[in-house]
């Protein structure tokens, strides 16, 4: 029987620190020829892992899965705390593509293979995370020049500009969105949730047709929102957003609980959640976990949203 031959990389914008086996430690510049050079001396039966990094990781991912390597992207905070919990004492990359390369060999198991999403999906990703970091710019600068009294209309201009580039994003957000039958009805039955906007829609569009979760408890641990024990004997802690998922994901559905909390078919259900005692935060987030459930079961039921069944029952 041939064994697996696990392998971790530590990946940066320059190069890629490998670890395979217990060899010691090499290093590959991150360029199609120099990875592809690396991954044809390699045995047939292997595993390669690497933290998610942005874009840095991706061309390792995409070539070493061509060429038929089992590829897993790790959540770079699982591999923090793994690291920590090893008890490591130093921090390099050297070290830690082999921290990857244990944490890969030890929990092989219980991890998903990285599959890459189609060309529409990818650039659909790319779009959607792009615009977020582009809004988030604008109201930084913004903040930053609230204080400023500039002459003329620059200030006006600079948003407006902004404004046009946003615009021209969404546009072609929904063409990609358009090009796909299922993605396009899929996306305009989310947007019949109260709460949910094209912004949410097309994220959620995106994250549901490439990704195919079991059930609506996988896609709110995904997410980040679920909520992390921390009790111990008859203590019973204070409960903490895991935060393990996308950031934009959590943002957009805090967002859409905010209009939903305002709107006349869901407000019912927030005051209600804020009747149980959980401050305005806290039911925000609630109402967003719902809210998610309420769109993956849309996504996968081919049905519109009816907000009666989400209001609470009255006795």
């Amino acid at each position: 029987v041939m064994q697996t031959t696990f392998i971790g990389v530590d990946v940066s914008k320059a190069e890629l620190v490998i670890s395979v086996g217990d060899q010691a430690a090499v290093s590959v510049t991150n360029d199609t020829s120099a990875i592809m050079r690396w991954l044809a001396s390699l045995p047939q039966d292997c595993s390669v892992a690497m933290e998610s990094t942005g874009r840095y990781h991706l061309l390792l991912a995409q070539l070493a899965l061509q060429a038929g390597l089992n590829v897993y992207v790790l959540n770079a905070r699982d591999v923090f705390f793994y690291a920590k919990a090893l008890g490591a004492r130093a921090k390099s990359d050297a070290l830690d593509c082999v921290v990857i390369r244990r944490y890969l060999q030890e929990h092989v198991q219980s991890l998903y293979p990285w599959q890459p999403g189609t060309p529409v999906q990818q650039q659909l990703h790319l779009l959607l995370t792009r615009r977020a970091q582009l809004s988030a710019h604008q109201a930084a600068l913004k903040q930053t020049l609230k204080a400023v009294d500039l002459p003329g209309p620059q200030m006006v201009h600079l948003m407006e500009s902004f404004k046009a580039l946003l615009q021209a994003i969404d546009e072609q957000v929904v063409h990609l969105i358009s090009s796909d039958d299922a993605m396009h009805q899929g996306c305009q039955r989310l947007q019949s949730i109260t709460g949910i906007g094209p912004q949410t829609s097309a994220l959620l569009t995106e994250l549901l047709s490439r990704l195919h979760f079991a059930n609506s408890d996988a896609l709110v641990a995904y997410s980040g929102l679920d909520p992390r024990a921390n009790d111990s004997g008859t203590k019973r802690g204070r409960r903490r957003l895991s935060k393990r998922g996308p950031a934009l994901l959590r943002r957009q559905m805090y967002l859409a609980a905010f209009a939903a909390s305002h709107s006349k078919a869901l407000k019912p259900l927030y005051a209600h959640i804020r009747a149980k005692g959980f401050s305005t935060t806290e039911s925000m987030v609630i109402l967003g976990r719902k809210l998610l459930r309420v769109a993956f079961a849309v996504w996968r039921s081919n049905a519109v949203f009816d907000p009666a069944q989400l209001l609470p029952k009255i006795a």
